[in-house]
């Protein structure tokens, strides 16, 4: 389920990708290769089918220009300071297009051109996307960390 949920950012479309996923499962399990894990043969079928419910019901795929990219490096110190809660929580509130090729490359560790072709987008909307859901989510932790100073500043004792 904690895969579904960082593909999908909500708890029902979590469920109905687990549920596909599932199905998909019992209709393949006779193409199962003992030779790989079973568990990861299991989590690429749930990663596949995250992907295509994103495909079947996102709304438009953004091209983006590749003169938009810039290298930027994901700042680690902010994810050593977050829970892993505070983590999901913060990926699941990126839009779609942006939670899934964090996913895809960050988690999953895909690259860029494999991730264009899962997703049918170019490399380097690709690349933007990973680099806008890093600035993302760099906000979202900027205003996370306001909302505890805040709560601490204002507790009451």
């Amino acid at each position: 389920m904690s895969i579904c949920l960082s593909y999908s950012g909500a708890r029902e479309i979590a469920e109905e990708i687990l549920n596909d996923s599932f199905l998909k499962v019992f209709n393949n399990i006779k193409n199962y290769k003992h030779e790989v894990p079973f568990k990861h043969w299991l989590r690429r079928i749930v990663v596949n089918t995250s992907i295509d419910y994103y495909r079947a019901n996102s709304k438009h795929n953004l091209l983006v220009d590749i003169s938009e990219i810039e290298h930027s490096d994901f700042n680690q110190e902010i994810l050593e300071n977050l829970s892993v809660e505070d983590i999901m929580m913060l990926i699941r509130e990126l839009p779609d297009q942006y939670r899934m090729v964090f996913n895809l490359y960050e988690i999953e560790g895909y690259k860029h051109n494999e991730i264009a072709e899962m997703m049918k987008i170019t490399e380097a909307t690709s690349r933007s996307y990973l680099k806008r859901a890093k600035e993302k989510l760099r906000q979202l932790y900027n205003e996370h960390i306001e909302q505890k100073v805040f709560k601490k500043e204002h507790a009451v004792v």
